[in-house]
């Protein structure tokens, strides 16, 4: 335990994704999540709107434009996301600077969802991409689901323009913040017997544009909520797990096909089965019969999947909303059988051990597939009754993500120790190695400038002192 060494953490066969907040449902801290799940993800979706020229904004839509009978989610004059509050002449207090710090501090990378008016002047575009880059590694889906009819971009413009707006915020986006990746989200094929995806000439142009392409998919949905029950089939589906797979599977090779060969990483940035069609117990069976199949299939063709989302006022999360605390949710069967999925392969990050390390060390961190820390291994006799890890001296200040054979804690700077026991808690474990492994994402969420050229896409922390461990078998009597 003495003996410490580098570790690398590198991306998962399958990174595992979350959405946070949505248009129906609030974001809820990394904190409260990672005790939940036991494990950070890859990257965090926000969703967010960016409409600056309308009446109305910055104000949410519906609050806006409140309806006693709202016809439907996006029954307003544009998308009922959370207002962007960045942008030309933004705040830069607002909430979607505090969620990404909030995420970057976690260890994870942002996924930005981001829909706009699609007739917005470069200026408009120049300065949400300026906003982005002290922020690492950021991914930011435009105006996602683009072949669509429901959101207020496609309500204003054609799918032509539409796809020539999306054109034009890459040219931005690569040329002011290289740390960003786009990410197109199309609906994809829709039939096994159509060769095309919809709408594939049109947004061709588009998906050469793109860094990340991508596809929603629910595998059970209704779309009518909140403006109406699921009681028959009117405003709802639901679809064979095998068959959304393979028109997942297809759109990656149509993707393919369109960037002449260039299989560019594919997403599904949202999947999940709608509790209202399915109910709580189908869910679950239905999000693991995917999982199961992706994990049985040789061919490794997907990067990343978003399940939708974290906690959601219907039934589409994790957890519902308690409507009589918007602060609490209620855990559905599904979580725990996410928290299972994500447990193991092929959503498991990669650890690669390195040479041993002795005095300062000076730790990297770029992202969730890209990070280097150190770990030390531990051997215990059986399982623990304390097992804490305490920070002395400068390593008090030191904001670490820390993982325990899979099972991961966060330290904020100024905590001078974890209890690290509850990795044990549900665990047959009876005395075995564990490997403890520690990685230093940025403390104030951003990347600093001052530390060199690669500071956009890179974050370093000195490491001068190293943690220690208490780890007692027995309680103390008296």
């Amino acid at each position: 335990m003495d003996r410490f060494y580098k570790m690398h953490l590198g991306p998962a066969v399958c990174g595992a994704d979350l959405g946070d907040g949505s248009e129906r449902g609030d974001y809820v801290d990394q904190d409260t999540i990672l005790r939940k799940l036991h494990r950070p993800h890859r990257q965090i979706n926000l969703m967010f709107c960016y409409y600056p020229n309308d009446k109305g904004w910055p104000v949410r839509a519906s609050v806006a434009y409140k309806k006693d009978t709202p016809g439907g989610a996006w029954d307003y004059p544009y998308d009922d996301y959370f207002p962007y509050g960045g942008g030309l002449n933004g705040d830069p207090d607002a909430d979607v600077f505090r969620y990404m710090k909030d995420v970057r501090r976690h260890g994870m990378d942002v996924c930005l969802t981001i829909t706009m008016d699609p007739f917005l002047s470069d200026e408009h575009i120049v300065a949400v991409a300026r906003d982005l880059i002290p922020f690492g590694r950021v991914t930011v889906r435009i105006n996602h689901e683009a072949t669509g009819n429901w959101f207020s971009f496609n309500k204003r413009a054609t799918h032509q323009q539409v796809a020539d707006f999306f054109v034009r915020c890459c040219e931005i986006f690569h040329r002011e913040a290289p740390n960003c990746k786009i990410v197109l989200c199309l609906d994809g094929c829709k039939s096994m017997t159509e060769e095309k995806m919809e709408m594939e000439d049109i947004f061709a142009e588009a998906a050469r544009a793109a860094d990340v392409v991508s596809v929603d998919r629910y595998l059970a949905l209704h779309w009518g909520y909140p403006a109406d029950i699921c009681e028959d089939n009117r405003s709802s589906q639901r679809s064979k797990v095998e068959d959304i797979y393979a028109l997942c599977k297809k759109s990656a090779d149509r993707y393919e096909l369109v960037n002449n060969g260039l299989r560019k990483p594919m997403v599904l940035s949202e999947l999940n089965a709608d509790g209202d069609v399915t109910g709580p117990y189908e869910q679950a069976k239905m999000y693991a019969d995917f999982c199961q199949l992706l994990a049985e299939d040789k061919d490794k063709w997907l990067s990343g999947i978003t399940m939708y989302q974290y906690r959601d006022d219907g039934r589409l999360g994790l957890e519902i909303t308690d409507p009589n605390n918007r602060n609490v949710g209620i855990e559905q069967p599904l979580l725990k059988t996410y928290r299972e999925l994500i447990s193991k392969e092929p959503f498991l990050p990669a650890m690669t051990k390195g040479e041993e390390i002795s005095g300062e060390t000076k730790l990297r961190f770029g992202g969730f597939e890209d990070a280097e820390g150190i770990a030390t291994t531990v051997m215990l006799s059986k399982k623990p009754v304390f097992f804490e890890v305490y920070f002395d001296g400068a390593l008090k200040d030191a904001n670490l993500m820390i993982c325990m054979n899979n099972f991961w804690f966060y330290k904020k700077p100024g905590v001078e120790v974890i209890d690290m026991n509850s990795a044990f808690f549900e665990s047959d474990f009876n005395g075995g190695e564990v490997t403890v492994s520690f990685f230093a994402p940025p403390a104030e969420g951003v990347n600093d400038p001052s530390q060199g050229t690669d500071w956009q896409t890179n974050y370093y922390y000195t490491l001068s002192e190293l943690p220690r461990f208490r780890i007692r078998y027995e309680a103390i009597l008296k």
